[in-house]
């Protein structure tokens, strides 16, 4: 994503009429990405046994709540602050110095327009991408975790953990790709102002490997559910899932990703609305590698096709390919889809290997293929691309072969920040108030036990009315719970 202070930060040259479409362009975008959050809850609706379907949804409605509220107060703030040493932000907390900011436009006396944002459109989008974030830990410790765990952990990491990454790669920290901001020169190798930062356009890293990290901690520290291994080592289907909740839910979240890399131009003028476009295709063509590989790969070592592989390799590709959409090429974004789609197969299979659970896999999906997809950005990219995007890259970074060695370590810090933070927040948690419910409970339901809800169960009907079952309805009864 571009910084905050890039394309609408002062938009010298550009008319009200312009300001205006790019303030509506960008609210647009914020709602798409928020509709991710249906997309994430159907894709775990899918994925869970059914006596937990409530608790799930629930979840995805509460996180999206929370990381309103804790990024309104404090996260924003942290995120896009004055900053502090290049770690962290230090005002604008609750929007205190949006209220006392109008955004407009004046005209100077030779005719140009000289146009500020008012703030709340910016806020509104980076609150779709913090939730986001939130939501995918709750795919990796899904069917056995306490409601008050989850909120606890959904505080801290939309209001400490996530912002503090942000400063660092979209805003004004130690690792913006937007040179130097005040003394401070950026970033960490020549440490002068024409060094580049690591780029992650829409948040391969800032956003995904946050979710996916945090979530892989979260499932080690909760431990497995019941009966998903043997002794032995020995794996069990605990559920086979709803296909029909999973496809949709994969669907609306392909459909929200063009809000989430194509908004991240965060402007339509100065020829960004073009980058926006080339974001698009290179965004669709990872996506249908993903799939089309993850699908393929599955088939030759399994023997046959499996769609839930399938669309999580579609995800796999979208996450792959959000760090670097605008500095790639779609050649480049074929290659990162299917790279993805075999990380997702070896990881898969990697973690069942080390006995942790994560129904979604999802930090493989946003954890690792987070990583891959800031890795690609030095990988793929081209200086002429990365000034195309809009970057400053007067140092030719990519021939140069720094942006490669920015990538590498800004992933590997983000990536240590997250899992250590991250880990300590569910230790503490499970010393305290505990994150795992108990063995009845578990057996039971979160449903009934955290919701209330009692599991309908079908109405017998007469055998007649079923002629060729021969009175055989138990295709009509949900499956045992374990």
């Amino acid at each position: 994503m571009s910084s905050q202070s890039h394309p609408m930060g002062n938009d010298v040259g550009v008319g009200p009429d312009t300001v205006a479409k790019q303030h509506l362009n960008l609210s647009y975008a914020g709602a798409l990405v928020f509709f991710m959050q249906a997309g994430f809850a159907m894709l775990e609706a899918g994925i869970v046994h059914p006596k937990n379907t409530i608790n799930i949804l629930f979840k995805n409605m509460i996180d999206a709540s929370i990381a309103a509220i804790g990024f309104w107060l404090i996260g924003y703030g942290f995120a896009y602050g004055k900053d502090s040493g290049g770690f962290i932000g230090g005002s604008n907390f609750a929007l205190d110095e949006v209220y006392n900011k109008a955004g407009g436009c004046t005209k100077a006396s030779d005719g140009s327009w000289s146009c500020s944002p008012d703030g709340w459109e910016s806020w509104f989008f980076q609150w779709a991408f913090t939730g986001a974030a939130a939501t995918i830990v709750a795919g990796s410790v899904c069917e056995r975790t306490k409601i008050g765990a989850y909120f606890v952990y959904s505080i801290i990491i939309t209001a400490f953990i996530y912002p503090v990454v942000v400063h660092w790669v979209w805003g004004t920290g130690w690792l913006s790709a937007w040179g130097a901001y005040g003394d401070n020169p950026r970033p960490l190798f020549t440490g002068n102002t024409n060094s580049n930062g690591m780029i992650d356009f829409a948040g391969s890293g800032v956003v995904h490997m946050v979710g996916g990290f945090s979530g892989l901690m979260g499932a080690i520290v909760v431990g497995p559910r019941i009966g998903r291994f043997n002794a032995d080592g020995t794996v069990n289907e605990l559920y086979a899932g709803n296909k029909t909740l999973q496809s949709l839910g994969a669907f609306i979240l392909w459909f929200g990703w063009y809000g989430f890399n194509c908004g991240s131009t965060l402007a339509i003028s100065g020829g960004l609305g073009q980058v926006a476009g080339k974001v698009a295709v290179n965004t669709t063509i990872a996506a249908a590698a993903g799939a089309i590989g993850a699908t393929f790969i599955t088939f030759i070592f399994e023997g046959h096709y499996d769609i839930s592989m399938g669309l999580n390799g579609l995800l796999a590709g979208l996450v792959g390919v959000t760090a670097n959409c605008s500095v790639v090429n779609p050649w480049a974004a074929l290659i990162i889809g299917l790279v993805a789609s075999l990380i997702l197969y070896l990881g898969h299979y990697l973690l069942l290997k080390l006995k942790i659970d994560d129904p979604c896999d999802a930090c493989i999906v946003h954890g690792f293929c987070g990583m891959w997809g800031v890795w690609s950005a030095g990988i793929f990219c081209s200086d002429g691309n990365i000034q195309y995007a809009g970057y400053p890259n007067v140092n030719n970074a990519c021939a140069r072969g720094e942006q490669f060695g920015v990538q590498i370590v800004g992933s590997l810090v983000v990536a240590a920040w997250v899992m250590g933070t991250a880990g300590m927040t569910f230790l503490a948690i499970d010393k305290t108030i505990g994150m795992r419910v108990s063995e009845d409970i578990e057996h039971a339901g979160l449903d009934a036990s955290e919701h209330g809800a009692v599991q309908s169960q079908p109405v017998p009907l007469p055998q007649n009315n079923f002629p060729n079952m021969n009175g055989n309805i138990s295709m009509y009864t949900y499956p045992p719970a374990f």
